[in-house]
C-alpha cells in the first residue's frame, strides 16, 4: 500500500505524541509507592513504546528512502 508524504509524516507526529505519553506514564507508575501493584501496567506500556519506536523507525525509512528516489 502506497501512503502519501503527508500520511507519513502525520503519522509519525501521532506516534511521536503516543511514545511522549506512554513514556510519562512509565514514569508515573514506577515513581508510585509501591510501583510492583502496577507491573503489568508497566509491562505493557514498554511494549507499546517499543511497538510504536519500531513503528517510528519504519516510518523514517520510507521518508527517506522517498527522498533518494526524487
Amino acid at each position: 500500500m502506497e501512503y502519501t508524504r503527508e500520511q507519513l509524516l502525520e503519522a509519525k507526529r501521532q506516534i511521536d505524541s503516543t511514545l511522549h505519553k506512554l513514556r510519562e506514564t512509565i514514569k508515573t507508575f514506577e515513581a508510585k509507592e509501591e510501583p510492583q501493584r502496577y507491573k503489568p501496567q508497566i509491562t505493557l506500556a514498554k511494549r507499546r513504546v517499543e511497538a510504536f519506536t519500531i513503528a517510528n523507525e519504519l516510518i523514517g525509512r520510507e521518508l527517506a528512502g522517498e527522498q533518494h528516489e526524487t
